[in-house]
Order: C-alpha cells, then sequence, then structure tokens
C-alpha cells in the first residue's frame, strides 16, 4: 500500500472535508500524489466521499488504533504482551501464524486497522471494513500439547464475555463454540489455529472479530443476524479501550485455563449460554442434521444434546449450530 495512504486516512479519521491542495500542502506532496493514495484505500474497501470545490472525507469520523492507547487501556498486566499495531494486513492471524512459526514471544498480540481478508470459521470472509471491526489475533504459547487444548475456544468466549459486560454489555451471550450474540445476531467470533505437536508444547494463534459499526454495504455480506457496538451501546466504541479490556480479561482467562482446563471455567461458560436446554438444529459436515435439546458442555467443551436416540455429544470441527422451535423436534 501507498506510504501516504494511512497518513492521509489519519488526517479524515475526524469525518470533516480535507481538500487535495491542504492535504498535499500538509505532507509536502502532489495533489495527484494525494489522489493516487486514496486512490489504493477505496481499492481496499475503504469508503470516501469526494466532492468537486471541497475535497475528501470519511463517511464518519473514526478511531484508529494506537499503540499507546491499547497498553494504557490494558493496565497493570501491560507487560505481559508484546503489542503490534498495524494499520493494514490482510490477515492477523495469517500473519501471526508465521511469526509464530519462526519464534515469536508468548503474549505477542497483533491487532490491524484494517483487515482485508480475514477468515472466519468454516471458510466464511470475516467482514472487516475501516472503522467497522476491530480484528486482532493472540499468540499464547502453552506447555502442554495440542490434545490437552479441548475447550480453548470456548474459554477464550467467556474471557470476550467478561470484556463486553464490563464494557456496558450484559446482554453479550455465547453460541458454541466460538461465537458471542447480543439478542441472538452475531457480534464476534472466534478462529484458533494450533502449532506443535499432540504431546507439547504447543502455541495457540487466537483470532478474534468484533463488529464496531457496521456500515450496510458490509451487512448485507453477512449471511446471519449481525449487530455492532455502537448499536448496541448507543455510541461510538473506542477500538483501543475495547482491545486493551479484551486483552486484560484473556489473560485472566488463559492463565486460568492453563492451570485448570475449560473445567475450571464450565459453570460460566454455561451461565452465559444463548442456547441453553433450548431446542437446536446441528447441520453436520456430511450434509446430515441432527435435532435436539441442549443440555451441557463437557469438562472438553464437547457439546451435549438430548436427542431422539438419546444423549449425543458433538465436536466443534466444521458443525454449524442454528436454533429451533420446540415443536420441531422429532
Amino acid at each position: 500500500m501507498n506510504n501516504l495512504t494511512f497518513p492521509i486516512l489519519r488526517l479524515l479519521a475526524d469525518g470533516h472535508f480535507q481538500s487535495g491542495e491542504a492535504i498535499a500542502r500538509h505532507f509536502g506532496v502532489t495533489r495527484a500524489t494525494v489522489w493516487n493514495a486514496l486512490q489504493e484505500a477505496e481499492a481496499v474497501g475503504v469508503q470516501l466521499f469526494s466532492v468537486r470545490g471541497r475535497g475528501y472525507r470519511l463517511p464518519q469520523p473514526i478511531t484508529l488504533l494506537e499503540h499507546d492507547s491499547v497498553l494504557a487501556a490494558i493496565g497493570e498486566q501491560r507487560s505481559w504482551f508484546t503489542l503490534e499495531v498495524h494499520d493494514y494486513l490482510e490477515s492477523t492471524n495469517g500473519y501471526l501464524v508465521k511469526q509464530a512459526a519462526a519464534g515469536a514471544a508468548h503474549a505477542t498480540c497483533v491487532a490491524a486497522s484494517l483487515q482485508t481478508k480475514g477468515r472466519g470459521r468454516r471458510g466464511r470472509v470475516w467482514q472487516a471494513g475501516l472503522g467497522a471491526s476491530l480484528t486482532f489475533s493472540l499468540l499464547w504459547r502453552f506447555q502442554t500439547g495440542a490434545a490437552a487444548l479441548s475447550g480453548l475456544s470456548l474459554a477464550v468466549g467467556v474471557a470476550i464475555i467478561r470484556a463486553l459486560h464490563a464494557l456496558g454489555l450484559p446482554q453479550a451471550k455465547l453460541k458454541w463454540p466460538n461465537d458471542i450474540l447480543v439478542h441472538m445476531q452475531k457480534m464476534a467470533g472466534i478462529l484458533i489455529e494450533l502449532q506443535g505437536d499432540m504431546e507439547g508444547p504447543s502455541a495457540a494463534v487466537i483470532g478474534i472479530g468484533i463488529n464496531l459499526r457496521l456500515p450496510e454495504h458490509l451487512r448485507r455480506n453477512i449471511d446471519q443476524p449481525a449487530t455492532d457496538l455502537q448499536h448496541e451501546l448507543k455510541q461510538a466504541p473506542n477500538p483501543n479501550l475495547l482491545l486493551g479490556v479484551l486483552l486484560k480479561n484473556l489473560a485472566d482467562v488463559l492463565s486460568e485455563f492453563e492451570r485448570n482446563g475449560f473445567e475450571a471455567l464450565r459453570e460460566e461458560w454455561l451461565q452465559h449460554h444463548a442456547f441453553q436446554n433450548q431446542a437446536v438444529r446441528l447441520l453436520l459436515p456430511d450434509g446430515r442434521e441432527t435435532q435436539g435439546v441442549i443440555s451441557s458442555i463437557a469438562a472438553d467443551g464437547v457439546l451435549l444434546v438430548e436427542t431422539a436416540a438419546g444423549l449425543q455429544r458433538f465436536s466443534a470441527g466444521e458443525i454449524s449450530l442454528r436454533g429451533v422451535t420446540q415443536d420441531k423436534l422429532p
């Protein structure tokens, strides 16, 4: 990306018009250079208004990520983390997976103000325009093997719930295995990629995306009901504060998970489960569908469902969970 693109976007972050001439003068370049830089922004999905005689502006004011502001929001635990804040990455998970394989430090966090090729579970694309989402990944190294990390995505869900509740969103709920819902609409998702041996040691790259303020053109591309923090909190969210509070809670929860596994967090997870004791449809990878009532979560994070064939266990894999009404059960 053009080296001037994000400096110009930071200048436009207040949402006001800036003339091409004023921007060029500010950076000591030509108006053509400004135009080229903003063309690159639009090429990666940044919406800009351009009006002859007035200049350029973003559709609304945005707050961009700032390294020191995030550390301040973490508080006392900021020394735990190695924080990288990028203007632009295709995928924070993709970037950090490579860094982890090259020896990146435990508790390295990579965040991006703009992510253009973010991935969700089951191959989905995570829609993340500038100012629309907080997207970041966290590397957590474990002395145990990958086989001992069952329930990790559920533990991460507990950390996100704690953070959202602390920020004034007690309506936030969990959906097995890795989504956060508000009023049964998706607000956040988790994607974990593991490295290492089954017996140990191992490393998890924990990718998290949270909707901040979804513009209509992004909302149309999401294949399920979705909501965002601005709509739910009735104010523009500060991504620096949000990331800091999330990292603080992730440090607490992942430390607990290391000591005692998911079992120590299981009851808390169940308290916030959006579908607990409710009828659901489970769409299996081979195209089959199972219906039942969610009974509980096992200590290893497996979903326990009462079906017509009795109590069945479901591991995350490629299973998709949907709610149904009780009268649709077999």
